[in-house]
């Protein structure tokens, strides 16, 4: 009988269960492995193959808008999603050495500029889930739109033994 991974014991103690990769929606994998690199595609936050929400970041509480704070959330999701296509594509989370850079997406009102503070909901859920070895270099750029309308999207890079 094997040793559980220890960075599953992690997402089982935080209450997070890695959800089923999602399938592509157009001509690409969730995630590729070159050396000792895994690079994923970007993720929506999917929640049992549904968008929890849809359409542009702001903070006016505009009818048909997404708060930043739950897109906040959203952006969790996304990284959680992207993880578990790391797993998919490496076989073991604590093979992870250390998540290398995050990218952000942020499907954002024309006046909203608060796309940082959304994406730390994916740079937060790393570090909660990978300690030291999820902190990461970042970006966050806000986009006019995003695939299926989503509001946001996340990709990240892994370093893996």
């Amino acid at each position: 009988m094997s040793n559980p991974s220890l960075v599953d014991a992690r997402l089982a103690e935080l209450g997070l269960e890695l959800p089923a990769v999602a399938a592509p929606v157009a001509a690409y994998v969730p995630a590729v492995v070159t050396g000792s690199w895994v690079h994923t595609s970007g993720q929506l936050p999917f929640v049992g193959g549904e968008l929890p929400a849809t359409g542009k970041v702001s903070s006016s509480g505009t009818p048909g808008t997404v708060s930043p704070e739950a897109a906040h959330e959203l952006a969790a999701r996304a990284a959680l999603n992207a993880v578990a296509a790391v797993k998919d594509a490496v076989g073991d989370l604590d093979r992870v050495v250390r998540i290398v850079k995050v990218v952000g997406f942020v499907a954002s009102a024309p006046d909203f500029t608060g796309q940082p503070a959304v994406i730390n909901g994916a740079s937060e859920l790393l570090g909660r889930i990978f300690g030291d070895a999820g902190v990461h270099a970042r970006s966050a750029v806000g986009v006019a739109v995003l695939p299926l309308d989503s509001p946001v999207e996340v990709e990240l890079v892994a370093e893996f033994r």
